[in-house]
């Protein structure tokens, strides 16, 4: 049953960095929350999923689903109000957990489509990985394509359709994930004018006549890595900020975006600031064109 849709945003923290705690000189969500951006929507709610250690096994891709079921209820409590729900902090491995929280809110039917930002397609399985490195494989473990306790366990009842996946960028796949990206209906789009992939204004707006609502994925590798000097996969010949901020600013305009979130930005080591700098600039903006446009309401 809808419930009456509230004012403001419900904001979710993750600190962590796959399955493990973020170190805190690493994990930027104190100066997020310090630079007052959350309160561009209105007043706002801030939770933090906490991993049950009671619960923690030795298999990593089940204990990222335990993690990802404390994420999902968390993105739940805001949706079910009918919040815009801000998602930040962590890695992508977040993935399952979103969407398995859009799902409990909304019904495993709900048509939720993922609008993906990101240097790297995260569509790797175990028999495509070059490196075996789980965070480049949340994509695949949404659209039920690996690892089904990951997905289940973080509350998604449902694979991910792959027709309603738009990847934008993506420069650089492992050639077993380009191939199986493409055995799929997956879109990839450009960020911008001058990069390959097709035109992101017909893309976003073909996803979103298909799906009830969006969830808005941005990873601040998508960005040249002179913006985030200090990732750990920061990729040459990215998009600039105004040009990932033109992106945003085409899927907020649908008025179909339900979750945001804005992941991997990193505080230490050298090129920290700036990193966290690029990163509260992509939600700074984010959150603009979000009241802007608006956000879908409960279903």
């Amino acid at each position: 049953m809808a419930t009456a849709r509230q004012p403001g945003l419900h904001v979710v923290q993750i600190r962590y960095f796959g399955e493990e705690p973020a170190h805190p000189d690493r994990d930027p969500v104190e100066r997020y929350r310090a630079s007052g951006a959350y309160e561009t929507l209105g007043k706002a709610v801030v939770v933090e999923p906490a991993f049950p250690e009671d619960r923690r096994v030795a298999e990593p891709t089940d204990n990222l689903g335990l993690l990802g079921g404390e994420i999902a209820d968390a993105v739940a409590a805001g949706r079910s109000v009918g919040k815009p729900v801000l998602v930040v902090g962590g890695n992508c491995a977040s993935v399952p957990g979103v969407v398995g929280g859009l799902q409990e809110a909304h019904g495993p039917g709900a048509r939720i489509g993922l609008v993906w930002l990101d240097a790297h397609g995260d569509f790797n399985t175990p028999r495509t990985t070059l490196s075996g490195m789980l965070g480049g494989m949340p994509v695949a473990v949404s659209a039920g394509l690996a690892y089904p306790r990951w997905r289940q366990w973080s509350k998604q009842a449902a694979p991910l359709p792959t027709d309603r996946i738009l990847m934008v960028d993506v420069r650089n796949l492992d050639p077993a994930e380009e191939q199986l990206i493409r055995a799929t209906d997956v879109v990839i789009a450009a960020p911008a004018a001058g990069f390959p992939g097709e035109d992101l204004q017909q893309a976003v707006q073909r996803l979103a006549e298909e799906c009830d609502l969006i969830y808005l994925h941005v990873d601040s590798d998508i960005l040249d890595e002179r913006y985030v000097p200090n990732h750990m996969t920061k990729e040459p010949n990215g998009p600039s900020m105004e040009q990932v901020l033109a992106a945003i600013d085409t899927v907020m305009a649908t008025g179909k975006v339900a979750t945001f979130a804005v992941v991997a930005v990193w505080a230490g080591g050298e090129g920290g600031d700036t990193g966290v700098e690029s990163g509260l600039a992509l939600l700074r903006g984010g959150l603009a064109s979000w009241r802007c446009h608006g956000s879908v309401g409960a279903a």
